[in-house]
């Protein structure tokens, strides 16, 4: 077995070939560090003198176009791995091997569960057993407190690197640290952390810099499952703390590709009515000044679900442009979903799952060996629809959300 391959339960072709796509080579690594390395050194006690390595990505950096194999003996263990998934999987595999993680992720049993959404289940039962429990939140505008975890406490070699992106991109607003972490309780191969400067001690509510980070995580990425998600307090973030979720899942989802409607005359608002739930669809075809005018108006939306004490989860994907899409729709884009949703305080410990960003999305983390062997599509869409919004409120926030896009026109 290669030095990054873990075996999985997946369809052979699909999910080994683009868990190729993420793997660094000894060779790859070594390349990449000749300016700068992002591994540790081997004594532990020269991790703080080490400091936080930068990683400055270009314009050019940012990557249109990358798309899903369309037959299974794929070109993509063939393709080019960018700088940033070969600078991340190569710095949070040595931190695999160092022991930083609370469990060794080992070979996940992935299953899509028969039916029509394509539900993406996986059984990871040490993510269910070791995962810190969630603080003591009891609302979504809560305050950072900083005598609870937060990102200011976590152990020296954790941090990967601080993402920073050149000034002169164009419409670039002033850059902000955001510095990319592994989650020490992972979901997937690769799954970090994007936290603005810990030291500002910024509660967990959306701002700009962080989801303009979020989305150029996704485009400099050259695999088309590398996503990036936000939960909000009450929307089952356990950390009252600013962060994003990264992390790569070798498999399309359906709201990569569902269909959706437009709410408002200049179609910047769409309505995602495919199962798994319904939600708000932000479309980008890339980087530049639209880029920047969706990070505003999703920001506005979430400012709007926070200030009215409505938990949310969002989820940034390559994906299709709205309109009559389907799930083999080429991935032109970026598409932001948002979800307003029942505020969840606390861990439904005798589910199958705990419903937040990726559960939303249709990727299913499940904790027990027999959930995972029994659950059915109808039994997982009861849990998402329990955690919805009832439709009075779900029709006042959509009612409000196209009257904030509205005022983009005056």
């Amino acid at each position: 077995m290669r030095e990054c391959e873990r075996t999985s339960t997946a369809p052979e072709g699909e999910d080994s070939r683009l868990r190729e796509e993420v793997e660094v080579s000894p060779m790859a690594a070594a390349q990449d560090s000749n300016e700068i390395s992002y591994l540790l050194p081997p004594n532990r006690k020269d991790w703080e003198e080490k400091g936080v390595p930068n990683f400055v990505y270009r314009q050019k950096e940012l990557l249109e176009g990358i798309q899903w194999p369309r037959t299974a003996p794929s070109l993509l263990d063939r393709t080019p791995r960018s700088r940033f998934d070969s600078a991340l999987c190569a710095a949070w595999r040595q931190r695999m091997e160092l022991g930083l993680f609370r469990y060794r992720l080992g070979e996940l049993q992935t299953q899509t569960l028969p039916g029509v959404v394509g539900f993406v289940a996986q059984l990871n039962v040490e993510r269910g057993v070791q995962r810190r429990r969630p603080q003591n939140i009891w609302s979504v505008r809560q305050a950072f407190d900083p005598e609870q975890f937060n990102f200011n406490k976590i152990r020296p070699g954790e941090v990967l690197f601080r993402l920073l992106r050149e000034p002169d991109l164009p419409g670039a607003l002033q850059q902000e640290d955001i510095l990319v972490m592994i989650n020490v309780s992972p979901l997937e191969w690769g799954h970090v952390l994007l936290v603005p400067e810990p030291t500002q001690g910024l509660p967990q509510r959306l701002l700009p810099a962080a989801l303009r980070a979020g989305v150029e995580a996704v485009l400099l990425s050259s695999h088309p499952g590398f996503r990036v998600g936000f939960n909000s307090l009450g929307g089952l973030a356990s950390v009252n703390h600013l962060h994003l979720h990264g992390y790569y899942l070798a498999h399309r989802l359906p709201v990569e590709g569902a269909p959706s409607e437009p709410l408002d005359p200049g179609g910047r608002l769409h309505l995602l009515q495919a199962l798994p739930a319904p939600g708000f669809l932000f479309y980008t075809s890339g980087p530049g000044p639209d880029l920047e005018a969706l990070i505003g108006r999703v920001c506005r939306a979430t400012d709007y679900l926070t200030d009215h004490e409505i938990a949310h989860n969002l989820f940034v994907t390559r994906g299709a442009p709205p309109g009559k899409t389907s799930p083999s729709s080429a991935l032109t884009g970026i598409r932001v979903i948002l979800w307003a949703r029942k505020s969840s305080f606390g861990v439904k410990e005798g589910e199958a799952f705990n419903v937040a960003l990726c559960e939303l999305a249709g990727h299913l983390p499940i904790k027990t060996s027999q959930d995972f062997d029994s659950l059915t599509e109808a039994a997982a869409l009861a849990l998402i629809r329990d955690c919805l919004l009832p439709p009075a409120q779900a029709e006042e926030v959509q009612a409000a959300l196209v009257a904030l896009i509205a005022q983009d026109e005056q």
